[in-house]
């Protein structure tokens, strides 16, 4: 099977994926759903994990209209609640044979502020915390089997993000969004590359990677009016905002910590290629900072060595 460089992967060259069995995370929409119609359509077994039946229903149709060939399963999952996490993961373990792909694309972006139903600021809550847990409840599964992958997707906007540990739920002082959004994300790439390396002294042959879409029109933007009027003039696609984390899913080429994201404009758009992350998200020391946190506050020990 032969596949191009990442700097000209497209979906007609993701390849045969029959007997391979993906979990997206929010694969009802977005980046979820475009990851899930390209991947369906080169015969991947595709469990959308969503919050709700009905709306994963829906995209199950527009998986199979878009051309999608392998099975499709909903799976419950709201990642703001550690409970519904703690069932998904123990459903999936139980359920499912193997797990080549764990996609943790779900997220939420710049809402008003809010708190999970453990009591976490709503962005670092759900868009770290529950896919912490979730991956650390996979974990087992993703272990035995040969070649799985972890694509953890963040955002360019990492790039604001400062990991407050005196302060993770913007209790103190002016809540500003934005800045709680790009902690969330900054989050994202500490845990994934984190975990990559920890993967890597353990002798362990899953991966984990990071991507990130550039600016992408998705409904993630829905609470923010600025997104929302740029996305139709500065915005690409769903569809072409998802192909960093298909490319992290599928392409033999990425080494384990990579990061993708689109080549042109500084990141904001075009096609896969290796991309950038700031010092802090670099940060080595942080990064094992956060899992410590992590573990502690979610309540969920990791099974992967230091």
């Amino acid at each position: 099977m032969w596949y191009p460089s990442a700097m000209d992967f497209t979906t007609d060259q993701i390849g045969d994926q029959t007997g391979r069995l993906v979990l997206i995370t929010g694969a009802n929409s977005g980046l979820g759903l475009e990851t899930a119609k390209a991947l369906s359509a080169h015969g991947a077994d595709v469990i959308l994990a969503c919050r709700g039946r009905e709306k994963a229903e829906a995209a199950m149709g527009e998986i199979r209209s878009a051309g999608g060939t392998g099975a499709l399963y909903f799976e419950a999952l709201d990642l703001s609640d550690l409970a519904s996490v703690a069932a998904c993961a123990a459903r999936v373990v139980a359920k499912y044979p193997r797990l080549d792909v764990l996609v943790n694309n779900a997220g939420v972006m710049v809402p008003p502020r809010s708190k999970t139903k453990d009591g976490f600021e709503m962005q670092l809550g759900t868009n770290h915390f529950g896919h912490f847990a979730l991956t650390a409840g996979l974990f087992p599964l993703l272990a035995k089997t040969p070649g799985a992958r972890v694509v953890t997707v963040s955002s360019i906007m990492h790039r604001l993000g400062k990991m407050r540990f005196d302060d993770l739920g913007f209790e103190r002082g002016l809540f500003i969004n934005w800045l709680a959004y790009g902690q969330s994300k900054l989050a994202n790439l500490l845990f994934s590359f984190e975990l990559g390396r920890r993967l890597e002294r353990a002798g362990s042959g899953v991966l984990s990677l990071g991507a990130h879409p550039g600016y992408a029109a998705t409904n993630l933007q829905a609470h923010d009016l600025m997104s929302s009027a740029l996305n139709p003039v500065a915005a690409q696609s769903a569809a072409m905002g998802a192909l960093p984390s298909i490319y992290a899913a599928v392409s033999p080429d990425v080494e384990q910590g990579g990061y993708y994201g689109p080549r042109s404009l500084g990141g904001l758009r075009g096609y896969p290629t290796t991309a950038s992350a700031t010092r802090r998200a670099r940060n080595e020391a942080d990064a094992r900072r956060l899992w410590e946190v992590s573990e502690r506050l979610t309540g969920v020990p990791f099974p992967v060595g230091k």
